[in-house]
């Protein structure tokens, strides 16, 4: 009888990997994290216009949450990881839209209400695909089924007067004696300025409770509001129909933003408000939609109603006279709706010089 004894396997020593392939293993698990975080959860951007003053500063740094209105599934498949429209510090394409997919929301925590501000892609962008049309950030007014007017720059919705937010801010001229220096409008927090009438005065955004202010200056003469009047026309304000509906970015509506499942009559009354919201962003096709004066065709066929596929907002600026906003461009549509503007994590102020940029009062604050 033979006894075999068991004896251990002899295996070869794992090979270490090289340098080089530690340094690409490491690179690529931290792209692919940091891609997996940046579409799911928070995403930092940065603010470059002053629309949104006294709320956010330019040069301010956010987090912009996407878990509480749900992350979107991408539009843009073939895509540089980490990028937006171009490469790094290139104006080189980042993408290419020979591939198009539809668009899913992910459940969210919430739905966007009355006073979030929300950064979204901005409609009118209509070089690039939805989901990398440049990022527009504004405060949501009306959501979807809301009637909304802004009478005499007051907002109504649903016939009920709306709060206006805390830190609004409006243009007002300023007629002055003398020039006023930089460090005057700085010590005020007035930061949105222009010079005007030759020299002798200057255009300023700022709050109503700082004209009052000003007022008080023995060198500033006169302190005006420039505000559009009801019934004057700005031919740029939407709905883009003057002589049908004379609005301004002062004053316009009534009508009722579009939300899903709405239901509206198709007549010359109604075309004007609508009509840009079934073309461009319902899922047509570019030559499917057809819209004259007094009907709608899709696909040679006239309408009598329409009911919407998606839900609609209405987004304006807190910096009610220096803001690019839904009164020049329309409805924001839910699928361009990226996320919720929650934190201010850093702040610096460009204007200033290396030791004073940072605003560290602004560090680490919430947004309202």
């Amino acid at each position: 009888m033979s006894i075999r004894f068991w004896t251990k396997k002899e295996t070869k020593p794992k090979q270490k990997k090289g340098f080089f392939r530690e340094w690409g293993d490491a690179i690529l698990f931290a792209v692919v994290a940091a891609t997996l975080i940046r579409w799911a959860t928070f995403e930092a951007y940065t603010i470059p216009t002053p629309s949104m003053e006294k709320t956010l500063l330019v040069g301010d740094y956010l987090f912009v949450s996407k878990l509480h209105y749900g992350p979107r599934t991408p539009i843009t498949p073939l895509q540089v990881p980490l990028t937006h429209q171009t490469i790094w510090g290139t104006n080189i394409p980042s993408y290419s839209d020979a591939i198009q997919l539809k668009s899913y929301r992910l459940p969210g925590f919430t739905t966007v209400k009355n006073d979030d501000v929300v950064v979204f892609n901005w409609p009118a962008d209509t070089q690039h695909p939805t989901d990398l049309r440049m990022n527009y950030i504004k405060r949501c007014i009306g959501i979807a089924g809301d009637k909304i007017e802004m009478r005499d720059m007051q907002v109504y919705i649903n016939d009920k007067l709306m709060p206006e937010p805390e830190k609004v801010q409006y243009a007002y001229g300023l007629l002055t004696t003398t020039p006023i220096n930089d460090k005057f409008f700085k010590e005020n927090d007035i930061t949105d300025v222009q010079a005007a009438y030759g020299g002798i005065g200057y255009v300023v955004n700022t709050t109503p409770a700082m004209a009052e202010k000003l007022k008080g200056y023995d060198f500033i003469k006169e302190v005006v509001l420039y505000k559009d009047s009801i019934g004057s026309v700005r031919a740029e304000v939407f709905p883009f129909k003057p002589s049908m509906y004379p609005y301004n970015k002062d004053n316009f509506g009534p009508f009722v933003i579009p939300k899903e499942g709405m239901t509206v009559n198709i007549t010359p009354q109604t075309i004007p408000f609508y009509e840009m919201a079934i073309r461009k962003y319902e899922g047509f096709k570019e030559n499917e939609v057809a819209v004259s004066d007094d009907k709608i065709l899709i696909n040679g066929q006239e309408i009598k109603e329409y009911t919407f596929k998606q839900n609609y907002y209405w987004m304006m600026g807190d910096n009610r006279h220096n803001s690019e906003d839904s009164r020049f461009w329309g409805f924001v549509p839910e699928d361009h709706v990226v996320g919720k503007a929650v934190l201010i994590w850093m702040s610096a102020d460009p204007t200033e010089t290396l030791f004073n940029k940072i605003r560290w009062s602004r560090i680490f604050k919430g947004i309202e």
